[in-house]
């Protein structure tokens, strides 16, 4: 698969339905466009299977409750959506793309009650995240913005607005030659990369950050 990622031979499974990849599209007035309220996973399939496939689901439905929406699908649903899709991509290693947002509709404010809940799910094949650094080593900097306090925003949910310093934090990163950058929480603790957790091994043990 190459090019633009809105120009691409396949399908993407969004709202029940399998769509031509190029007509996976919604309107410009979509609320999550505006105002953030979307949620999303990545996941990876390897021969075929997706790592805890189960788990990113779960997570999904909690992350959309904790910025106060509903997925209008099961667990079940949505597992059975993914499958569908890795299906139809004929990919055995590939990344997974769930996403749900509130779309279009009668609100157009900060409010979006009245708006429908909107699933989507995508695979590709994407190599390794940090490209030649997985071997050769990842170069970080340090990001001048931190993870914001649980008292401020759903810190917990995977949700696309908690991101926006992540992109201007890689790309502060990437200007600097360095492949991501490493952010500290609130308090001023290693907390993560802008997409991708850290380990250390101490004493033999490996060891990340409590969220």
């Amino acid at each position: 698969m190459a090019g633009g990622y809105d120009n691409r031979d396949g399908y993407i499974w969004m709202d029940g339905k399998m769509v031509d990849w190029r007509e996976a599209n919604v309107h410009i007035l979509t609320h999550a466009m505006h105002y953030a309220s979307s949620v999303f996973e990545g996941e990876r399939a390897y021969n075929g299977k997706i790592f805890k496939s189960r788990e990113h689901s779960e997570r999904l439905k909690r992350s959309a409750e904790m910025i106060d929406f509903e997925i209008p699908y099961t667990i079940d649903q949505i597992e059975a959506a993914k499958a569908e899709v890795l299906a139809a991509s004929g990919l055995q290693d590939a990344y997974v793309r769930a996403v749900a947002w509130r779309g279009v509709g009668e609100d157009m404010g900060v409010a979006s009650a009245r708006n429908p809940v909107r699933l989507a799910i995508a695979a590709w094949e994407w190599g390794a995240y940090y490209g030649d650094a997985k071997m050769k080593g990842a170069k970080l900097d340090i990001s001048k913005w931190k993870r914001p306090s649980p008292e401020t925003i759903p810190s917990h949910a995977k949700a696309a607005g908690l991101y926006m310093i992540c992109t201007m934090s890689k790309h502060a990163a990437e200007a600097k030659g360095c492949s991501d950058a490493m952010m500290y929480d609130y308090r001023g603790y290693v907390a993560e990369a802008t997409g991708a957790n850290i380990f250390f091994v101490k004493d033999g043990e490996v060891h990340t950050p409590t969220p």
